[in-house]
């Protein structure tokens, strides 16, 4: 693996741009299964050639940037998708800007201007359903016909299945909606996580014996409201928990908020930044009528999640470094 993971953007300086880079092409949301089978294509032929090998992408998501007041579900944001891609081999990544002149770029354009002429690609790997240009008018087959022209090998990666269910962003996703946790893992191909800076919070989970790190996620997020197990990362160390996600029912039901517990710790987290890999659901969100069973249900939670997490001792996503 490359010691550096060098990220590409749109005013990178063309002598600092590697050149004749096979590329692996795509919006790589969650870098699931299918995303890697289309980075590994570019990294086969990148190792044939002798070449650098690269993610081109785009920020932000073109379908964000065509519905900006719908909510957009993401699996994963910018640092943490370059966390991924830095992890599977490649050299590094184009990052590039979706804008309003992005979106007017004819398909024909950005082969020729993008990724030939300021790139200067000798090869591209894409999905068998990635569409790009004005309009989505760019295809892998108008790829694969321009090819012998522009002097390029173009690798058209088919779809990719995991017993028999198909692999995608938007499968993903609505697995997490409904708390499968194990569906969502089988096809991103590692335990769903998000990364957050621990916020200063109510302060309830410590008068109840369960001091939390608080992260708010992103509003759009559309896991399950629920008691899930997870594992936490802070930097390299490792630590086991439990976790809330959800509105507090029995508190104030208000925004969103994961609050995490993490076992046998102790010591100051705030304005830590944590990775939290969800790996069990438990159970819904549930309010009750007092403390005293609060507590005892946070107790049986604590320890089914000690159950499942000693069930996946190296359950935890991928991540690698990224120089940016």
């Amino acid at each position: 693996m490359p010691t550096d993971f060098t990220v590409i953007r749109d005013n990178t300086p063309l002598d600092a741009i590697p050149r004749g880079a096979v590329v692996a092409l795509g919006n790589f949301d969650g870098v699931h299964l299918g995303h890697r089978a289309v980075i590994s294509a570019a990294l086969d032929m990148a190792r044939v050639r002798g070449r650098p090998a690269l993610a081109v992408t785009f920020e932000p998501h073109p379908r964000s940037f065509f519905s900006p007041n719908t909510p957009q579900f993401k699996l994963t944001d910018l640092p943490d998708k370059l966390r991924l891609l830095a992890s599977t081999g490649l050299t590094g990544a184009v990052v590039m800007t979706f804008d309003a002149a992005r979106a007017r770029t004819t398909a024909m354009d950005f082969i020729n201007h993008d990724l030939i002429g300021r790139l200067g690609i000798s090869g591209i790997s894409v999905g068998f359903d990635f569409h790009f240009g004005k309009g989505r008018t760019g295809s892998p087959a108008l790829l694969a016909a321009e090819a012998p022209k522009l002097g390029i090998e173009v690798h058209i990666q088919s779809h990719i299945d995991v017993e028999g269910r198909a692999v995608s962003s938007t499968a993903i996703r609505n697995a997490l909606g409904q708390g499968q946790l194990d569906e969502a893992g089988a096809l991103l191909g590692y335990p769903w996580f998000i990364s957050g800076e621990v916020i200063h919070g109510e302060k309830r989970g410590r008068d109840l014996g369960y001091p939390t790190a608080n992260i708010r996620l992103d509003p759009a997020c559309g896991l399950r409201h629920g008691i899930y197990a997870v594992r936490i990362g802070r930097g390299s160390e490792r630590f086991d928990g439990v976790a809330s996600f959800g509105r507090r029912p029995t508190f104030d039901n208000g925004a969103p908020l994961l609050e995490v517990f993490l076992f046998d710790f102790k010591g100051d987290l705030y304005g830590s930044r944590l990775d939290v890999a969800f790996i069990a659901y438990l159970r819904e969100e549930l309010k009750f009528e007092g403390i005293e069973p609060l507590i005892r249900q946070m107790d049986d939670d604590s320890a089914r999640a000690r159950a499942a997490l000693a069930a996946a001792p190296e359950a935890f996503p991928p991540l690698g470094i990224v120089t940016d």
